[in-house]
């Protein structure tokens, strides 16, 4: 059965928006743009949240006015401040290093921990950036990159069990079935740290996907 223009737009902007962990970069990531942004998937992409921005991006890509390697800097997803270069000028101060190898020698992977760590001090200056900002300043540490990778991925599946559970108490629709789809890899790869319940929830996600 042929994807559906909706599923593969939402796979596309997916890929835009977390451009930064993906091997390659936008090296990568273009490719796959001008390969599978076919016109209508395209007109998808425009009824998105940011999905215009991605478009003009992809539109730039094939005429040649943006390198297969980069994209223009008014286009980049959050400004700009997901880029791993954005923040490898942030110095940490030995107490906040400190204070940060206390919390990640005692993190433990629950909804607690991650409460002690965004209560740390240089998790509150950095604001909504402090994941990817906290990873660039912690490279070469590779003990506490390792360690801060654990938070990462924690935070990421307790964000996945909160959105699969607002969607499926949601009223059903094209788009919201779309976007569990073009995500259904990442929820296959987080749900079962939860145990039978998100095994559970991860059922209820490939019901929702398969449902008419």
């Amino acid at each position: 059965m042929k994807t559906k223009p909706s599923i593969i737009a939402q796979k596309l902007l997916n890929l835009y928006r977390q451009h930064h962990v993906i091997f390659g970069g936008w090296k990568s990531v273009n490719q796959i743009f001008i390969n599978e942004a076919s016109p209508e998937v395209m007109m998808e992409i425009k009824e998105l949240p940011t999905g215009k921005m991605l478009a003009q991006h992809i539109e730039n890509l094939r005429s040649g006015k943006t390198p297969i390697d980069s994209i223009a800097p008014s286009l980049t997803p959050y400004g700009g401040l997901m880029s791993e270069s954005s923040f490898e000028s942030i110095p940490l101060s030995d107490s906040e290093l400190a204070e940060l190898e206390n919390a990640l020698a005692d993190f433990v992977p629950d909804t607690n921990g991650l409460a002690k760590i965004k209560s740390l001090d240089i998790v509150k200056r950095l604001g909504d950036d402090w994941q990817i900002a906290i990873r660039s300043a912690l490279y070469g540490n590779k003990q506490m990159l390792d360690r801060w990778k654990i938070v990462l991925k924690t935070e990421r599946a307790y964000y996945l069990w909160k959105i699969a559970n607002d969607i499926l108490v949601s009223p059903i629709s094209e788009r919201s079935r779309a976007q569990i789809q073009a995500d259904l890899p990442e929820y296959e790869t987080y749900l079962p740290m939860f145990g039978d319940s998100g095994k559970e929830l991860l059922s209820k996600l490939r019901i929702f996907v398969s449902s008419i």
